[in-house]
């Protein structure tokens, strides 16, 4: 890692993000493809790029990003989280209150509860039939 990147790790439902911020343009890569391609929905987007704007930082840095795992709006919020996280490491800059006072610094630990067996779902439940 060069001494001018800053490195955050974002994690949602089971989605992992490995976030580098470099000083840059504000260009934004995802596995190798840019913010537009790689989400289609514009609310995804902008989940991608709200720690930037709250820290008005949105045209300062590069974003290189590396996403498993899950689906495209938990990747969206672990990207969200490693970003937040990787903002922190900036040396002069005070993001921590704002960030957290937003929420991006706690992790999301809701996760999709395991079917059971006998039922249909985690929670459903067969119809009760009296008679």
């Amino acid at each position: 890692m060069n001494p001018m990147e800053y490195y955050g790790t974002g994690r949602r439902k089971t989605s992992v993000a490995r976030v580098y911020l470099r000083p840059g343009q504000g260009r934004i890569l995802v596995n190798g493809k840019t913010l537009d391609d790689f989400f289609g929905d514009e609310a995804q987007r902008f989940l991608v790029r709200q720690p930037m704007e709250i820290t008005q930082t949105l045209g300062r840095y590069d974003a290189m990003i590396n996403v498993d795992g899950g689906g495209s709006q938990g990747q969206a919020g672990a990207i969200r989280h490693g970003v937040a996280r990787a903002l922190l490491n900036v040396p002069g800059e005070h993001f921590r209150g704002v960030l957290k006072k937003a929420g991006m610094l706690t992790r999301d630990a809701r996760e999709v509860e395991r079917k059971k067996y006998g039922r249909p779902g985690a929670r459903k439940r067969f119809q009760f039939s009296k008679r």
